[in-house]
Formats: structure tokens, C-alpha cells, sequence
């Protein structure tokens, strides 16, 4: 398979990495490597120091850079915590993450994971040793299980109707492809909103298969122990699914933004939160339009 050359651009990226406050020999983690922009621009700041770069896709390893300073990690970043801990690391400075989906991912026809590719195998899996796939999510959940998946990671109004209308096609035929599935949710699909529909379809599906809430949630709760003080925990969200459990954590210490408290009624935290959300600029987001929602946020280890 030919790779895409232009794989990925990352959003955001000297402003992430300088909330990192880079030490030159501190010790970082790039949470999701993707096409390698911001492990290169962590790694042009350090002198010494290591960093520790996550992807579940093999296919990003033809990106990484010859460094010796880098340690390449082809798994979830949920594992985070085990694989520092392996590698004879306790702490680190900094963590960062950029939850967007890859360029290459949507681009590539073969992956599955846009419906601009109608003929494309429904796939949707982030890393491809995995056994679950979207095709297996619309063909064997029951009916009860597509409308949760679909009104919660899609945030779609018909989710009920709408796993009804997969039920009644997949009872005759196997659902395979991107195809097969726009037109088995056809009658499901607002006029004059069939883009907007299928965008927030494939967002629930392809969440689902990748478990990307989960993983984020495991993420987030072992940055507190691995962060030293001073610390920074940078995160790039791009819809409210993963901004909301982002932003309760920087300012609760868990992502159900529950309020803990001392003796004395004070708020007890693990962070020093950044109020200000950052979000790309207009040039940026003209130069990449997949930047316009993305929402960075910050937060510092007390």
C-alpha cells in the first residue's frame, strides 16, 4: 500500500508544544505519535532528556525520526503508566495528546473510516491487529446497543430509528461496506443533512471500535501520578464527547468533574487548570480546515 505523503498536519503545534514548558533534559510522552509533527518539534526543543511516543497504527512507524532520545511505543496510550513504568520511568515533565483522528486515516480509502469512500470495507480500526471492526458493530450489536452507541457517540436525535432501519437490512444481507450501510440508514437521514448525518454516524461507530472514550478516561487518570510538580498536561480535543471529560479533569482531578473538598470545605485538586481554552487561528484553520474545531486545553501538576 502507498502511503499518503501528506499524512498528517498537526493543529496547533507550536502552541501545544509550548505549553509544554520543555526542559531541555526533562522527560516527555507524545501520547498519540500520528504523522510525528509534534514528537519532532519536542525533540528539536530538548537537548538530552527522552521522549516516549504512542500509535496503535504500525503504519506510523515509517514517520518516526532517528533519534536515540526517542522511545517508540506501538500500542494505546492507555497503557501509558506500563510502558513508562518497563522503560524504567517513573515520572515525566509533560505528557501531550492530540486526540484528532489522522489526515491519513480519513484519506485513505482501504481504512474505512469516511463515507466519501462508498465502496470502502467497513473497518474503522485504529490499530488492525484488533478484532473488532465497524462491519461487526452494525451486523451483530443488538438493536438496544446501536441506538446507545449512536445517541451517545454520535449524539444522534433518531438513534432508536435509526438502529431499526440497520436492523431491517441486516436481517437479509450483511452490511460490508460504506455502500451497503448509507443506504440501509437512507430513510434515517434528514434532508438536506446527509453530510452532517453520516459525519456523526462514522464518529459513533468509529468510537466504538477504537474505544476511544475509555481509553481517553484510563489516559487521563494515570497522568496525576506520572506528572512531577510543575508538570503540564496538554490536551487537543476536537468535539465535546472528549472536551468534557478533558476539561473536568484538569479541574477536578476525574473526568465526572466531581468537586472533592478538605476538612475545610476547600476544593481539593491535583491541577492548576488554565481557564483559557486555546483554539486555532483563522490563518490556521484556512491552511487546514480539520483544525476548526480543535480546542486545546492545559493543565499544570501541583
Amino acid at each position: 500500500m502507498i502511503l499518503n505523503t501528506n499524512y498528517h498536519t498537526p493543529v496547533l503545534l507550536e502552541t501545544s508544544v509550548d505549553a509544554l514548558e520543555i526542559k531541555p533534559g526533562g522527560i516527555y510522552v507524545d501520547a498519540t505519535f500520528g504523522g510525528g509533527g509534534h514528537t519532532r518539534e519536542i525533540l528539536k526543543r530538548m537537548k538530552g532528556g527522552r521522549l516516549m511516543a504512542f500509535d496503535r497504527d504500525d503504519e506510523t512507524e515509517c514517520k518516526l525520526p532517528e533519534d536515540e532520545r526517542l522511545i517508540f511505543v506501538r500500542n494505546n496510550f492507555r497503557f501509558m503508566s506500563n510502558f513508562l513504568r518497563y522503560y524504567g520511568i517513573n515520572k515525566v515533565d509533560g505528557i501531550l495528546a492530540d486526540l484528532g483522528v489522522s489526515s491519513h486515516h480519513f484519506d485513505t480509502a482501504e481504512r474505512g473510516f469516511s463515507f466519501r469512500f462508498p465502496e470502502a470495507e467497513l473497518d474503522m480500526r485504529m490499530n488492525k491487529n484488533e478484532e473488532l471492526t465497524a462491519q461487526k458493530i452494525v451486523n451483530e450489536y443488538n438493536t438496544e446497543a446501536l441506538k446507545g452507541i449512536f445517541k451517545e457517540y454520535g449524539e444522534i436525535e433518531n438513534a432508536g430509528k435509526l438502529a431499526s432501519c440497520i436492523d431491517n437490512i441486516r436481517k437479509h444481507s450483511r452490511i460490508a461496506t460504506m455502500s451497503d450501510l448509507i443506504k440501509a440508514v437512507a430513510p434515517c437521514i434528514p434532508k438536506n443533512a446527509e453530510k452532517q448525518y453520516l459525519a456523526k454516524l462514522c464518529q459513533a461507530l468509529r468510537m466504538e471500535t477504537n474505544h476511544e472514550i475509555r481509553a481517553l478516561h484510563h489516559f487521563l487518570e494515570q497522568s496525576v501520578n506520572l506528572l512531577n510538580s510543575g508538570g503540564r498536561l496538554v490536551v487537543i480535543s476536537y468535539h465535546s464527547l472528549e472536551d468534557r471529560p478533558v476539561k473536568n479533569f484538569m479541574r477536578t482531578g476525574n473526568v465526572a468533574g466531581l468537586r472533592n473538598t478538605d476538612f475545610y470545605g476547600a476544593v481539593v485538586a491535583p491541577f492548576r487548570s488554565s481557564s483559557k481554552v486555546i483554539v486555532p487561528s483563522e490563518d490556521e484553520i484556512i491552511n487546514n480546515p480539520r483544525a476548526r474545531s480543535a480546542k486545546l486545553r492545559v493543565a499544570e501538576k501541583i
